[in-house]
């Protein structure tokens, strides 16, 4: 009997993934995440995917079979390759890994940095 997941976006934004294990605390409600940009909404989702297969991998750490969550696991992994790939056409490498060579120069230094906001 496996546990409820939330969607990657509203578990990054309560830290857990489960919806079972899922504890208020403080807080009654999560706080909404607006992104004010395009940029910024894909650095969302991937930061939300990247949450969902951390929180996941550790899900699977003790529950090694769960065909299911690896699954699941499998998906977000794939969607976030594609937003990364996405983003780094649109904006520029996120990691030094995402640079590469590009006509004999690295291309790391080319773009702004993640963070900074493109007009």
């Amino acid at each position: 009997n496996a546990p409820k997941k939330y969607d990657p976006y509203n578990g990054f934004i309560r830290g857990n993934m489960f919806s079972d294990l899922y504890n208020t605390y403080k807080f009654d409600k999560p706080v909404d995440i607006y992104p004010k940009n395009n940029q910024a909404e894909m650095l969302t989702t991937i930061d939300a995917l990247c949450f969902a297969m951390i929180d996941l991998d550790l899900y699977l750490d003790i529950h090694p079979n769960d065909s299911k969550a690896i699954e699941l696991y499998n998906f977000y992994k794939m969607s976030k390759e594609e937003y990364v790939k996405e983003y780094e056409k649109k904006y520029g490498p996120l990691t030094l890994e995402g640079s590469g060579l590009m006509e004999n120069k690295w291309s790391w230094i080319e773009s702004p940095w993640p963070w900074e906001v493109s007009k």
